[in-house]
């Protein structure tokens, strides 16, 4: 690291210093708030995860059912639409699952059998329970994203920008410690100089 050994880059490096220290606290506690943030989606993701694999093992008690040629589930099970929300975490912000909306459906009361409502209504909160997945592992990702570049700026600071800011202000200390000892001895030979020409001359 190549620095100016001057009055003027002890400050640069001091306000830098400064700087670096009064930063450093808002990227660690960053960190932390993103790292409990992954914990807390974790366990958001594990917790609909298993409802998910509840609700499909239910499922199979009646799946039999679903082959009846007479009923076709898949546009009942087409969302028309997705409604997301966004939430700031650590001023990232993260998309929130809110709910799918679906078309009625609508089918022939006389002809169709019973357990369809019920079956239409199970199947559409597995694919809700799905998609809700979805947008947790999209969050999650993006934590994980945001997470890595927050711990490379406070590896940066910890690591690098601080240790070398505080080298360059000892070095420069040095420097001019050692001019102004210097400027100070040849200020005494310079008045030792002087005393002698003076005594000499009052000879």
């Amino acid at each position: 690291m190549k620095i100016k050994l001057t009055k003027g880059e002890l400050k640069r490096q001091r306000d830098a210093l400064k700087s670096y220290e009064r930063y450093l606290p808002t990227l660690q506690l960053k960190k932390q708030q993103l790292q409990l943030e992954i914990l807390h989606l974790n366990a958001a993701l594990e917790d609909r995860r298993a409802k998910e694999r509840s609700k499909v093992a239910q499922r199979q008690v009646w799946a039999g059912l679903l082959t009846d040629k007479g009923v076709s589930f898949g546009p009942w099970l087409k969302p028309k639409e997705a409604v997301r929300g966004v939430r700031n975490v650590a001023g990232v912000d993260l998309p929130v699952f809110e709910r799918l909306l679906f078309d009625p459906a609508e089918y022939d009361l006389f002809l169709t059998p019973l357990w369809v409502d019920q079956a239409v209504d199970a199947l559409r909160e597995i694919v809700s329970l799905r998609k809700e997945i979805d947008v947790l592992d999209e969050a999650q990702v993006i934590l994980r994203q945001e997470l890595r570049i927050t711990t490379q700026r406070v590896n940066l600071f910890e690591k690098v920008k601080i240790p070398e800011a505080e080298e360059a202000i000892r070095l420069i200390k040095i420097y001019i410690g050692d001019q102004m000892t210097n400027a100070v001895g040849r200020s005494k030979i310079a008045k030792r100089k002087i005393e002698r020409v003076m005594e000499g001359a009052a000879v």
